[in-house]
Parts: structure tokens; C-alpha cells; sequence
């Protein structure tokens, strides 16, 4: 059976350091992880590696692409101490709260990644 694939921007400092986070826990081999931030070909022929780095995707193992929170549902879901977290974003209020909440930080990534060398 196919692994999920998790596409995130290895360059944010905060995004790696959850991902990071994730990696470290146990089942996270069961994923797999892809830093879009480096130069890569075609990810897929639905995901541009400039959406991919405007907020975290993940690929089902099924093909469907979710991204936001219910991507973060995805990769909960398949880590076995957070799983608790992955069913509990199958409830829709939190899955809406959890995307509001995401939205808002990439809100606030825009104006640090700004700051930053080579940054647009």
C-alpha cells in the first residue's frame, strides 16, 4: 500500500521544525517526506512546487490531494501517538477551526518569509 507524502517547505524555519517534530515520532516511516523547497521536478501534474510551498499538501495513499489542516489530519492520523488528534479532525467543527487557525498563520509566514534573504 502506497505511503502518504507530506510537501512541505523545508525553508520556513518553523514549518521544518514541525515536520522535523513529526519525524521523529514513531510510525514516521510509514510517510513520505518531501522538501519542496529545493529545486525538484514536476511534483505532480496537481501540485506546482509554488503552490506546494504556499501550504502544506499531503498526498492520501488512496491519490487524493488534501492540503491545510486536513493535511495535518492526514499525517496525525498516520502516526500512532497522534492519532488521537487525526480522528478528532474528523469532527467538522474542528477540522473548520484547525483551517481557520492555519489560514492565520500563513498569514503571519508571508511577513517572516519577507524578511528573509531572496525572499520576494
Amino acid at each position: 500500500m502506497p505511503k502518504p507524502v507530506v510537501y512541505y517547505d523545508g525553508a520556513c524555519p518553523v514549518c521544518a521544525r514541525e515536520i522535523r517534530a513529526y519525524q521523529g515520532c514513531a510510525g514516521a516511516d510509514q510517510i513520505e517526506w518531501q522538501d519542496v523547497s529545493v529545486p525538484a521536478p514536476l511534483l505532480a501534474p496537481d501540485l506546482t512546487q509554488s503552490a506546494a510551498l504556499a501550504r502544506l499538501h499531503v498526498r492520501r495513499p488512496d491519490g487524493t490531494l488534501v492540503s491545510g489542516a486536513a493535511a495535518f489530519a492526514v499525517i496525525w492520523s498516520s502516526l500512532p501517538g497522534l492519532a488521537w488528534a487525526g480522528r478528532l479532525m474528523t469532527w467538522p467543527p474542528a477540522l473548520w477551526t484547525a483551517e481557520r487557525g492555519y489560514r492565520l498563520f500563513l498569514r503571519l509566514r508571508r511577513s517572516w518569509r519577507r524578511g528573509l534573504p531572496g525572499s520576494p
